[in-house]
């Protein structure tokens, strides 16, 4: 796994890599080596790419986290959450 979300992005906006490639200005050769760990994009392409597909620039990158479950015994039931904001949902119902 690279470190850009790049191919995954594309498939979950339903772009492919042709078309952000003439959207950014870039052969459709770039976006295939970028989506491949070929080739990693400048700066000012990076941010091409972000605003053509109007996300924020970090969200182009894995996540370098590790995130573990959190888990929660309550009333000896055990509760299981992927993240302290789905924790704090459920202590706030």
């Amino acid at each position: 796994m690279g470190i850009l979300r790049l191919k995954e992005i594309l498939k979950e906006k339903g772009i492919t890599g042709k078309d952000l490639a003439k959207k950014v200005g870039v052969t459709q050769a770039t976006i295939s080596n970028i989506n491949n760990d070929v080739h990693f994009p400048t700066s000012d392409l990076l941010l091409k790419i972000a605003e053509t597909l109007n996300i924020d620039v970090k969200d182009l990158f894995h996540s370098t986290k590790e995130t573990k479950p959190i888990h929660l015994i309550m009333d000896n039931k055990l509760h299981t959450f992927n993240d302290f904001e789905e924790l704090k949902i459920f202590v706030n119902k």
